[in-house]
């Protein structure tokens, strides 16, 4: 079982960066794939980035491809969310997730285990 903890959100302009971390306690951290999210106001909780086990396979949505960088830190039972060249359209509460399954990633459903999200805003 694990715990994931968003931290990195904020407030940034357009064209600009911003770094989410998540740290997952627990000690099985190692054997979780992982999972970004997003929901913004009015709209249903969309799939952002995923990450296998080991680090070694990740899937994005189209929508990031080419801006967004998922990362994993097994050591530190972390995983990252890299966003360059943030749009307005970004702009939505992320939120991490743990899942047991190996495939399959972009489907919510997936993930046993969510963090409480983190607010991105970004300004146009």
């Amino acid at each position: 079982q694990v715990q994931p903890v968003e931290s990195g959100g904020g407030l940034v302009q357009a064209g600009g960066s911003l770094r989410l971390s998540c740290a997952a306690s627990g000690r099985t951290f190692s054997i979780y794939s992982m999972g970004w999210f997003r929901q913004a106001p009015g709209k249903e909780r969309e799939f952002v980035a995923a990450i296998s086990r080991s680090g070694g396979s990740t899937y994005y949505a189209d929508s990031v491809k080419g801006r967004f960088t998922i990362s994993r830190d097994n050591a530190k039972n972390t995983v990252y969310l890299q966003m360059n060249s943030l749009k307005p359209e970004d702009t939505a509460v992320y939120y991490c997730a743990a899942s047991p399954k190996l495939y399959g990633l972009g489907a919510a459903t997936q993930y046993n285990y969510w963090g409480q999200g983190a607010q991105v805003t970004v300004s146009s």
